[in-house]
């Protein structure tokens, strides 16, 4: 049991009242022991203080590193905080473009719709007007044919054979004329 240096001068003056001071075993052990407190106390007082600036200093420099790692990483986030910015406006960008494009893409499909309807329609009106004018050339032969057979008829009844030679004649005379 270690008793402080207090109690080791209290009990050296209680064995002073008694028989002396240096009268008891007890009185120098005690002074040997402040003595000897006194002389390790510096040694221990340095070796303790030693090692609690050595924690200081490894606390210190933790900190500093913890520091230096707040403060990258405090760029690092305003670095990716502007990337995301640009990559936002990015973004915009490209969404714009292809909107504009997109319109772009719209008229021009609606011009090129009005193209083909009209083409389709002029495409219609020239199939309508052949189909016209094929209606009108079969109305026309028709007529012709009638007309011929109905010629046929009248001058069959009402010419005489002499006449139908002679107009037979004619018409092979003229036929060269005809021809050419």
């Amino acid at each position: 049991m270690f008793i402080s240096v207090a109690q080791a001068a209290e009990a050296a003056a209680q064995h002073a009242e008694h028989g002396g001071f240096f009268s008891e075993a007890e009185t120098w052990v005690a002074i040997t022991w402040v003595i000897v407190v006194a002389f390790l106390a510096r040694p221990v007082y340095r070796g303790i203080t030693a090692a609690l600036d050595l924690r200081r200093e490894k606390i210190r420099s933790r900190i500093e590193e913890a520091e230096r790692l707040r403060a990258e990483a405090q760029e690092m986030l305003a670095s990716y905080q502007k990337k995301q910015r640009d990559a936002l406006k990015e973004a915009q960008g490209i969404i714009a473009n292809a909107k504009a494009e997109a319109e772009r893409l719209a008229q021009q499909a609606a011009a090129n719709l009005e193209d083909l309807l009209k083409r389709r329609e002029q495409q219609a009106v020239e199939r309508i007007a052949q189909a016209e004018a094929e209606a009108l050339r079969e109305v026309r032969n028709q007529a012709v044919d009638i007309a011929i057979g109905a010629t046929r008829r009248l001058i069959a009844d009402n010419l005489s054979s002499e006449q139908a030679s002679a107009l037979v004649d004619a018409v092979i005379q003229d036929l060269p004329n005809r021809l050419h």
